[in-house]
């Protein structure tokens, strides 16, 4: 029996706006979503047993149910019980290069790629949007990660339209090692400070949405004009994350400083980004950031733009 290796990047927010509350408690979001090469390598292998196990040395990987991967091998597994019985168990290592808890999906995409994955090993033939609705069941994050590129995504960040693949970019990323912000925490706290200011009409809701999909970001995109594009960032949770974390502020300063189209945290973060024209230049940001704050604890990465989702790398 087969087993592959798949490729699982990244991605990053351009753009990130709460709109409001959604009946299922989720908040109402438009977002512009970005892949980009920094990527996790999937690998799985048949087992003789009917057993899902995972593997990862990096160290805040868990191992257990808790996996966003493991749990992805589980829903494949419930609904295709047959497959499931013809091909049996599955072991998932996971070659983390993704930094953890980052802000980057880095766990959604690793659950993509095992969507992916199995839908291939166990001869499914199913369709890019029936994985997306799978993926769905797992976390907002996970549809984009499976097709990846360039897209909106609106609703809870689950329902995407392709734009235009942005892939002449290039992203300089920094985290601090050590530190974490708890998505949830960004989102309740965002809720609780800003509520007051929530669109509460469905149509309303649908309107800004829809506005979005015609806006200043979307033409940058569609012109492919980098400027624009770093001069447009935006993201909401930056107004809670950044004050009650003084070192992601302070990188991101730093970054911002450093001569590049534009900075941003991603997501709930701590990771902030850099967009910069070309790898020369990222190289001299990456330099300038390590000399400005040369703190051991902080990572930095190249990256590129990227217009693909989860690939494979490899099957024998």
């Amino acid at each position: 029996m087969r087993s592959y290796s798949l490729i699982a990047p990244a991605k990053i927010n351009l753009y990130l706006e709460i709109l409001g509350d959604r009946t299922d408690g989720y908040h109402e979001l438009v977002m512009v979503l970005q892949s980009i090469d920094l990527a996790d390598q999937i690998d799985l292998h048949p087992l003789s047993t009917d057993k899902i196990r995972v593997r990862c040395t990096h160290p805040q990987v868990p191992q257990d149910k808790s996996n966003l991967a493991v749990r992805a091998a589980e829903l494949m597994a419930a609904q295709f019980p047959d497959a499931f019985a013809q091909y049996g168990g599955i072991e998932i290592t996971i070659h983390k290069r993704i930094p953890v808890a980052a802000g980057l999906a880095g766990g959604s995409t690793n659950a993509a790629a095992v969507l992916v994955g199995l839908n291939l090993l166990w001869d499914l033939g199913l369709t890019q949007s029936e994985l997306q609705e799978l993926g769905a069941r797992l976390g907002s994050d996970v549809p984009f990660c499976v097709v990846g590129g360039t897209a909106i995504a609106t609703g809870r960040g689950d329902q995407l339209s392709p734009l235009l693949s942005l892939d002449h970019l290039h992203v300089v990323l920094g985290k601090y090692q050590s530190l974490t912000v708890s998505t949830p925490w960004a989102y309740q706290t965002y809720r609780q400070q800003f509520g007051s200011t929530y669109i509460r009409k469905p149509q309303d809701l649908a309107s800004r949405a829809a506005s979005v999909h015609s806006g200043p970001m979307v033409k940058a995109i569609i012109h492919q004009n980098g400027v624009e594009i770093g001069q447009l960032l935006h993201n909401d949770l930056e107004k809670i994350v950044l004050p009650a974390y003084p070192q992601v502020l302070q990188l991101r300063e730093t970054i911002h400083q450093s001569g590049v189209l534009g900075a941003m945290m991603s997501g709930s973060g701590p990771t902030v980004f850099a967009l910069c024209e070309s790898l020369n230049q990222a190289q001299q940001v990456k330099a300038a950031v390590r000399s400005a704050l040369p703190d051991p604890d902080l990572e930095l990465w190249l990256a590129k733009f990227s217009s693909t989702g989860i690939q494979v790398a490899s099957s024998v």
